[in-house]
């Protein structure tokens, strides 16, 4: 497409309004899918790191159980 001027390039030939407004929505709407998609891969970064913690405290509490059950075999 070619325009004469810049002016008539920003008016869109009488079509501005409805053109900048899609560029506008479809621009917003792209900078919300970037928002929620780093606010959700944050999310589940917090998520399994408190997963793994969880799981290394299970870890260490039957390890502790199991050396709690042999010192207790071994007084018996």
């Amino acid at each position: 497409m070619h325009f004469e001027s810049w002016s008539a390039f920003w008016a869109m030939g009488g079509y501005a309004f409805y053109v900048w407004l899609a560029f506008g929505v479809s621009g917003l709407a792209l900078a919300l899918l970037v928002a929620q998609s780093f606010y959700a891969r944050r999310s589940l970064r917090r998520y399994w790191q408190a997963e793994q913690a969880r799981q290394q405290r299970i870890a260490a509490s039957r390890s502790r159980q199991q050396q709690n059950s042999k010192l207790a075999d071994e007084v018996d």
